[in-house]
């Protein structure tokens, strides 16, 4: 097993326990293990989505739809829900289905899988590079940095996301087609711009539209000391990673603070609101579920003092002002992502791979697991259950190839 994150322990624990005579290992290169398992979440662990609909479950994936649709029914959420609980660590669902552990603390999850690998005697060695493999005959030749020279049987390829291409070298020399690797779930910085002085508001249904393009999404927006983060900027980032990367990171966006709800439905509404609330100041009453310190950024950006009375407004400052809540555009600079929570869209080709069993479809007796392949979720625990899902089906395949 060539890494030690949630895929390739999942594969380990899961192919040693489900074929008692296979002999497994981890090499993993640094000196953590399931790095990102301990860090997602807030340290909580986001471990999957309580979404149980195969179709729907397989929306989440900018990259690998059709290829998850076959890889799903034989492993999803059902399934993690349930292995995990087999093993005394029960999830919860938060109200966006969101599922973490009851404990809050990915170090539940943690010792869960160590547990697993000690008891079915899984090895695990720590900063063990994988330089090169080579196919023998009916057995393969891993060259490492530490071990020198080891012999298996079998393989699982569960080496994480790697941000550059050449970073696949050792995989592409066994003739794998890789796709050129790019970052998915990150945030879009504004430098400097004046809305970074409302950084830690959030709006809890914006919808963000990227000029130019058709990428559009809704949900919570986060505003921070960088620029625009929150569910919404990370969706839009991995549907858009492909896109975004070819523009140099440097595009525009529209926001509509307000959600679903127009231009032209808000002009049909404000006659209402300025009838409703004309003896009232603009800045300490108004319709719309926004932060009063954003409330009162937008009125400052439309000319418009916070003293004004509703039915005193000028035409030219509402016009303005509406066009704001429904269309704020923003010009984005650069990206910022999570280092630890980092996900790379891109990876070894679907095409070279069997989605039932996760082996290469180039070289027999060799698998693949996790984010190593061009498969990538949008944020929310889809990521994870990738990870359970591949590493499972492989780990399946491995045991029954190996009886």
């Amino acid at each position: 097993m060539i890494g030690g994150g949630a895929a390739g322990f999942f594969c380990a624990v899961n192919a040693a326990r489900l074929n008692p005579n296979l002999k497994v290992t981890i090499l993993e290169k640094s000196n953590k293990l399931l790095s990102k398992v301990k860090v997602s979440g807030g340290g909580r662990c986001n471990t999957t989505h309580q979404l149980f609909e195969i179709p729907e479950l397989v929306k989440k994936y900018p990259r690998g739809e059709q290829f998850l649709k076959k890889a799903f029914y034989q492993f999803n959420t059902h399934h993690t829900i349930e292995w995990f609980a087999n093993r005394g660590v029960e999830l919860h669902a938060e109200a966006d289905g969101r599922m973490f552990p009851v404990s809050n603390n990915s170090e539940t999850i943690i010792a869960c899988l160590l547990k697993e690998a000690d008891q079915f005697k899984v090895k695990i060695e720590m900063q063990t590079e994988v330089k090169k493999i080579t196919k023998l005959d009916t057995k393969f030749q891993i060259e490492t940095n530490k071990l020198g020279l080891i012999e298996a049987d079998y393989i699982c390829i569960a080496s994480g996301g790697l941000p550059k291409m050449e970073m696949f070298n050792w995989i592409s020399q066994l003739g794998h087609a890789i796709q050129s690797p790019v970052p998915s779930l990150f945030t879009f910085n504004m430098p400097k711009h004046p809305i970074t002085s409302l950084m830690g508001l959030s709006v809890g249904n914006a919808v963000i539209k990227i000029s130019g393009t058709k990428l559009k999404e809704q949900g919570a927006l986060l505003i921070t000391h960088w620029g625009l983060s929150g569910p919404v900027v990370l969706k839009l980032s991995a549907w858009g990673a492909r896109q975004l990367a070819n523009m140099g990171y440097q595009f525009s966006i529209q926001v509509n603070w307000l959600g679903e709800t127009t231009d032209a439905l808000l002009r049909l509404d404000w006659s209402f609101y300025r009838e409703q609330f004309s003896a009232n100041k603009i800045g300490s009453k108004y319709p719309f579920a926004l932060p009063a310190r954003l409330w009162h950024f937008l009125l400052d950006e439309a000319g418009i003092s916070a003293d004004t009375r509703w039915g005193e407004i000028k035409a030219a400052n509402q016009n303005k002002l509406i066009q704001l809540l429904t269309s704020h555009v923003f010009d984005i600079n650069g990206k910022t992502t999570f280092k630890e929570e980092f996900v790379t869209s891109g990876g070894v080709q679907l095409s070279n791979i069997h989605p039932q069993t996760m082996e290469s479809k180039l070289v027999p007796g060799l698998y693949f697991a996790g984010e190593v392949m061009d498969v990538d979720g949008i944020t929310g625990g889809f990521n994870f259950q990738h990870a359970w899902t591949s590493g499972f089906n492989a780990a399946t395949a491995i045991a029954q190839s190996a009886q």
